[in-house]
């Protein structure tokens, strides 16, 4: 496992960090899709025993339990041979005292008397802004005093601007962006890595894979492009080594959902150039064509987090953008058409939308869902 200094604070990480928002899942006794604990706390334990230091999960992930899984992943001595960090929702905050009450619920689940991370979660500028008239930093020095928390932190999801206004606005000591090769100049972004390496902050990377889709369903012009290169890469190699070759990323999240996926990315992690500084011109050159191509397929940016889940009136806004975006490929077109067809059966299509804006509210992306499922609606029929 390849590991990089984590900023000024004294310790080396692991270049892969294991995310627990997409832990395998299954089907309990009343047809609720649950974690997989078994195999889910068995990755995770074979994560660390292969090397991986740094695990990411949140209040909200999973149907708040994802957390408890990793907590029960972190026993036996699990827990003294990595750091953990984990996210506060503001958005679920109403008073100073529910931060305070829910950082303390955090620690119940993790079993655990600190975190080494806290995020504040899911920041835009007017949550930020919002969070701070809450005391949310404030919070923060309070929980570092007592030690629950070892690090304040943030993950986001805006502009440079505003990613800039929340980084200068207290001594973070680390921040949580959205970076990928689609994405260099959406968010924060390429100059937001730059920035806060500049300021000494490190940087966590999530969304490497864009939600899976530099990984699954690769259009054919784009594969083309990898088969042709030398030596040969998987997608998801090429995804991650773009990454990896920033020297100011220090850790790269991946949302691993099956043992297959762990064995993969820890095989890419582990091997001797996965460094900084290792891709040649021609290496980049090809990276922007499959960008090129890429956005050119692109209806709508959603990666999947299912943030916006799930609906009041029972679409499924993830699978909706998934079929429009399909719509760009003659060969996946029909399909989507199809699939959609079955959701107008099923009465939940996204005609049925009430408008009621829950979603909006809470999508990482910023994506107009109300209008883009408009949009959807009537190209799909």
């Amino acid at each position: 496992m390849q590991y990089r200094p984590f900023g000024k604070l004294g310790f080396d990480v692991s270049t892969f960090g294991m995310g627990c928002m997409r832990l395998p899942t299954t089907t309990d006794a009343e047809g609720n899709t649950v974690i997989d604990e078994k195999e889910a706390i068995a990755m995770i334990r074979h994560a660390a025993d292969s090397g991986v230091n740094y695990f990411d999960t949140a209040y909200v992930y999973h149907n708040q339990t994802s957390e408890i899984v990793v907590g029960k992943a972190m026993q036996d001595g699990y827990r003294e041979k990595v750091r953990i960090a984990d996210k506060l929702p503001l958005w679920l905050c109403d008073t100073y005292a529910d931060m305070e009450r829910k950082l303390d619920e955090m620690l119940e689940r993790l079993q655990t008397d600190h975190i080494d991370f806290l995020l504040l979660h899911s920041l835009d500028r007017k949550r930020f802004d919002y969070g701070k008239e809450l005391g949310a930093l404030k919070f923060l020095d309070k929980a570092l005093e007592q030690g629950k928390i070892l690090h304040p932190a943030f993950s986001m999801h805006d502009n440079i601007e505003s990613f800039k206004y929340i980084l200068d606005s207290y001594p973070f000591e680390m921040c949580q962006i959205q970076l990928n090769f689609l994405d260099d100049k959406l968010q924060a972004g390429v100059e937001g890595l730059k920035y806060a390496a500049d300021k000494g902050v490190p940087v966590v990377i999530m969304e490497p894979l864009k939600g899976g889709k530099l990984a699954n369903n690769i259009p054919k012009d784009v594969q083309a492009l990898w088969d042709g290169a030398s030596p040969k890469r998987t997608p998801v190699e090429w995804a991650f080594r773009w990454l990896y070759n920033f020297p100011e990323v220090t850790t790269i999240l991946s949302g691993v959902s099956s043992m297959e996926q762990l064995q993969d990315n820890l095989r890419i992690f582990s091997a001797p150039d996965a460094k900084p500084g290792v891709m040649t011109a021609d290496e980049q050159a090809l990276i922007a064509k499959a960008k090129e191509i890429y956005m050119a397929r692109t209806k709508v940016g959603c990666t999947g987090c299912a943030y916006c889940m799930p609906c009041p009136q029972g679409i499924h806004i993830p699978d909706t953008f998934t079929m429009y975006n399909d719509l760009v490929d003659p060969e996946t077109s029909e399909k989507a058409k199809a699939k959609y067809a079955n959701a107008i059966k099923e009465g939940v299509d996204a005609s049925i939308c009430a408008q009621c804006g829950a979603c909006e509210a809470v999508c990482p992306q910023a994506i107009s869902i109300i209008d883009v499922l408009k949009e959807a609606d009537a190209a799909l029929r």
